[in-house]
């Protein structure tokens, strides 16, 4: 027996002969038989709201919001289509905004590949810089108290169009809806609340929460300060095929898209396994560090306490070298000093909820990583650097026994199991 693991953009095969494994994976969906005539369909009989082009007037300034390049929406082909569907607004009228929250800008290369050459190079592209004052503009007082800062040309607009992709989220319970104004073209400062540890640690900021989630509350009180005119969402299978389409009023176009994410990404589980095999579902999202706490954190769901997570990401792009996840690490002495650090009263610095995501991981479970990183580099973010998957796994049922229950989630985080 054979499964195979998501892992860069080929992957690896990983053989569980001998072994008590159950592999989780989401209900396979195949992907819509024909994309483009399902997305005409779509924005012209919303979930709620008026059809997409007659909300659009060609004098209209539009601004367009996608998620940056470690996101797996299919920009490329949404994109034609969108531009197809309101061919009445010329294209100068555009300007697509590239939701980075946090992140570093996307290369010329990657907008490329994200977006086809034919509209990187055609329409007006701007990368978000939270930090750049020069790039934002007011948008309003979050009803959770602090200022939102949003970037100029979103604020500007006449029209606002927000696309996205729906899975479950580790933090705010799901992704897409507002995520792609907030935290994705929000202000530095205002990510920095978002992202408070209170708000992170708060059991009810999971996987699967939706409604009661702290997290997903600042989403919608920073991502609706100003209106949005028309919200596309999708859901995907692991072959980066469109499966549903969820579009409309932001609200109800989401909720819609959640409902449909959790009936068929999320496994019940009977029992904790004290061996979890993840990835983080592959390219894009695996080529940092970073994002691969997101698979760790889906392990750790049913992972016994004191128990192993193998982690399969390729982290080709480091830890990564901007923000300071890496230097937050490396300045502990262990996940619960790291712990303490954030903790601490009045602590605030860029990127610690996800160190403070880390932490959470390792004070429950221990680690292992088959990555591109160096092995010296691995061991002080406090994992254990291996060079062979099923390797690590024998190793530690030398300890358990050949008969230690293995959960494998070899889409990672497109899985999430819970415990029933």
């Amino acid at each position: 027996m054979k499964t195979h693991l998501d892992y860069g953009q080929t992957g690896l095969e990983l053989d569980l002969s001998g072994l008590n494994a159950t592999v989780l994976t989401p209900r396979f969906l195949e992907g819509l038989p024909d994309e483009a005539a399902a997305f005409t369909a779509a924005v012209r009989q919303p979930v709620a709201g008026r059809p997409l082009r007659e909300l659009i007037h060609a004098r209209e300034r539009v601004a367009v919001v996608i998620p940056d390049g470690t996101r797996p929406l299919p920009s490329d082909r949404l994109l034609p289509w969108l531009f197809a569907e309101l061919g009445h607004v010329p294209r100068g009228q555009f300007t697509i905004l590239i939701g980075t929250g946090t992140h570093r800008a996307n290369t010329p290369a990657e907008l490329d590949a994200m977006l086809s050459p034919a509209v990187a190079r055609n329409y007006r592209v701007v990368n978000h810089v939270a930090a750049d004052p020069s790039t934002l503009l007011p948008a309003g007082r979050s009803a959770l108290g602090y200022e939102v800062q949003l970037a100029r040309d979103y604020v500007t607009a006449d029209r606002r169009i927000i696309l996205g992709f729906i899975e479950p989220h580790f933090m705010a319970g799901f992704s897409g809806g507002y995520k792609a104004v907030f935290p994705g073209i929000a202000s530095l400062d205002a990510i920095m609340h978002y992202h408070a540890a209170d708000v992170i640690g708060d059991p009810r900021s999971t996987w699967g929460e939706l409604e009661d989630n702290p997290t997903q509350r600042h989403v919608r009180a920073g991502g609706s300060l100003l209106p949005v005119d028309f919200c596309i969402n999708v859901t995907l299978n692991t072959r980066r095929q469109i499966t549903r389409y969820f579009c409309g009023e932001t609200l109800a176009a989401h909720r819609a898209g959640c409902a449909f994410a959790k009936a068929t990404a999320m496994t019940a589980c009977r029992q904790e396994f004290p061996v979890v095999v993840t990835t983080n579902s592959g390219y894009p999202l695996d080529q940092n560090l970073y994002q691969t706490v997101k698979g760790m954190a889906a392990a750790t769901r049913i992972v016994s306490r004191g128990g192993l997570i193998v982690t399969a990401a390729r982290c080709n792009d480091g830890f990564p070298a901007h923000g300071n996840f890496r230097q937050m690490i490396e300045a502990s002495h262990s996940p619960q000093d790291l712990m303490n650090r954030i903790m601490t009263p009045g602590f605030s610095m860029l990127d610690q909820w996800q160190c403070q995501h880390l932490a959470m991981v390792l004070l429950k479970a221990r680690v292992a990583l088959y990555s591109e990183l160096p092995d010296e580099a691995v061991r002080r973010a406090y994992l254990t650097p291996i060079r062979n998957v099923r390797a690590a796994i024998d190793e530690e049922l030398q300890r358990l026994g050949r008969d230690a229950p293995i959960a494998i989630l070899p889409e990672g985080p497109l899985t999430i199991p819970y415990l029933e």
